[in-house]
């Protein structure tokens, strides 16, 4: 399999995903604007996303995905396919009380992470019927996730990383189309994300069955198998859960905040997903079952070549797109955002907490990438520890930032944790061996350096003063944005390209 080619289909189907969520969240802007309703949806999707990151993208696919792998290359297929029904039915099991404890407990779970709501009843009490509505979603998009898991594993990448897209498109549908029949209409947001995790649902079934693992009942919690997952998603949960512990402590102060604090972080925040999702997220994505198969077969300079390359792709798209992200952050906020209700102030705190935001984008990146060399091995304990380092760290950085920089201060917190949170992973995984830099390091990184400054000042200078974004519509706004993507693309790639480097240095079989 070549891994370029596997990352390059990864990336592209997760381009379209974040194109269309893009267009979502424009609509949702434009419709909606970022007040009081969109901060109780914010919340309210907030807490059903937070557990899909917790248990289905977090914990259980790093549990799930190393030993469904190890399976797959030691015990066959029928073993596999066994595995595969237990686990499921497990989790079914599992998520349908979890999901009638979080409908029943709605208000006390808004009080608890939104306690600055409660000032506003009307506010407070949309959060919590909203919650109720888009709690469901963590039991569909959790078996969406054990289908990824079992796709990827097949190396079958395409359609995990398409499925993305349909909640996006239930958004758009149910905002523009739907929204006047529902009292409030932003109560259409919540409807569509059961939607979306129903329609992502029922895309993947057809992959399964294709590759024979369609899951059949099978109720079996003292499977070896089931009980070795089990195992590593308690320390997996805990570990997962301190990146989402600051989100959540920073929806917390950002509930004290002033109004519209929890929407200008979400759109921010929205903007750096994208990089963060297209590079890694998919690089996770292809990186994790390659590690899990070479560690089964005990190929150590292999695993710890699979990291380099991991590594080197990671700052050669990730530093241009942090620089990006803070040089033409006005020209991209309104070019997305900067209409119908979303006005210039909207517009202004947005593009703070995105260039605080751009800061750690490096460092969200390689956490996606560095922690999976740990995850690959069926070490879980080591991330965990060093996630709650981060957590400690983070939350003493908003408490000293968020007074002179308000929701800024909060994002910014966040970037410099992820930073710390990758530097102790990469000192791990070279303290233990399980990582060795191949040589080549110093001239790579003086190289990138060198084309990232030369396509910030070209994007500098190109871009023009803020208020001419502001002035013009939404058509010469858009071919001002494109003009910039691609002058800053020719620029960086160019500078690389006459610094000597070639695609081809970084196919990988």
């Amino acid at each position: 399999m070549n891994l370029l080619r596997a990352l390059a289909t990864v990336s592209g189907m997760t381009l379209v995903s974040r194109v269309l969520g893009f267009v979502r969240d424009a609509v949702i802007a434009a419709l909606f604007g970022a007040g009081a309703a969109t901060d109780a949806f914010f919340v309210a999707f907030r807490i059903p996303n937070l557990l899909r990151r917790l248990f289905a993208e977090g914990a259980f696919s790093q549990a799930f995905v190393p030993i469904l792998g190890e399976y797959k290359a030691r015990n066959g297929t029928d073993e596999t396919k066994r595995l595969v029904d237990r686990v499921t039915t497990a989790l079914v099991v599992a998520l349908v009380v979890a999901t009638a404890l979080g409908v029943a407990a709605a208000t006390l779970i808004v009080y608890v992470t939104a306690p600055g709501f409660a000032a506003d009843p009307a506010k407070f009490g949309l959060t919590v019927t909203m919650l109720r509505i888009t709690f469901p979603y963590i039991l569909f998009i959790s078996l969406v996730s054990l289908a990824a898991g079992v796709l990827n594993t097949w190396s079958r990448f395409a359609i995990p990383a398409f499925t993305p897209t349909l909640l996006n498109v239930a958004f758009i549908v149910g905002a523009l189309f739907f929204a006047r029949y529902f009292d409030p209409p932003v109560l259409v947001l919540a409807w569509a994300v059961l939607a979306g995790g129903v329609l992502q649902l029922a895309l993947q079934l057809p992959a399964l069955a294709r590759i024979g693992m369609l899951p059949r009942p099978s109720l079996a919690f003292g499977d070896p198998g089931v009980r070795r997952i089990l195992l590593l998603m308690g320390p997996a949960i805990v570990g997962v859960s301190a990146g989402q512990i600051n989100l959540l402590l920073n929806t917390i102060f950002a509930s004290h905040l002033a109004t519209g604090s929890v929407s200008w972080l979400y759109y921010a925040d929205r903007l750096m997903e994208f990089p963060t999702g297209l590079l890694g997220v998919a690089l996770g994505t292809v990186l994790l079952p390659s590690l899990a198969k070479a560690f089964a077969d005990g190929a150590r300079d292999e695993y710890s070549s699979l990291l380099d390359w991991g590594l080197r792709l990671t700052f050669l798209l990730a530093v241009p797109a942090a620089a990006a992200l803070a040089v033409v952050a006005t020209p991209l906020i309104a070019t997305l955002f900067f209409h119908g209700r979303f006005g210039p102030e909207d517009l202004a705190m947005t593009r703070q907490a995105l260039i605080a935001y751009s800061a750690g984008l490096l460092g969200l990146i390689l956490v996606k990438i560095l922690a999976p060399g740990f995850y690959g091995q069926q070490n879980i304990r080591t991330p965990v520890k060093i996630a709650f380092v981060a957590v400690a760290a983070t939350q003493l950085l908003n408490l000293a930032l968020i007074g002179p920089l308000a929701h800024a201060g909060l994002a910014l917190a966040i970037a410099l944790g992820a930073c710390l949170n990758a530097a102790l992973l990469f000192r791990g995984l070279r303290a233990r061996g399980i990582y060795r830099p191949q040589a080549g390091w110093g001239k790579f990184l003086a190289k990138v350096a060198v084309a990232v400054a030369l396509m910030a000042i070209a994007l500098a200078a190109a871009m023009g003063p803020a208020g001419w974004w502001l002035a013009v519509d939404w058509r010469w706004r858009t071919a001002g944005l494109c003009g910039l993507v691609v002058l800053g693309g020719v620029v960086y790639f160019g500078a690389l390209w006459a610094l000597g480097f070639r695609a081809r240095d970084f196919v990988r079989q």
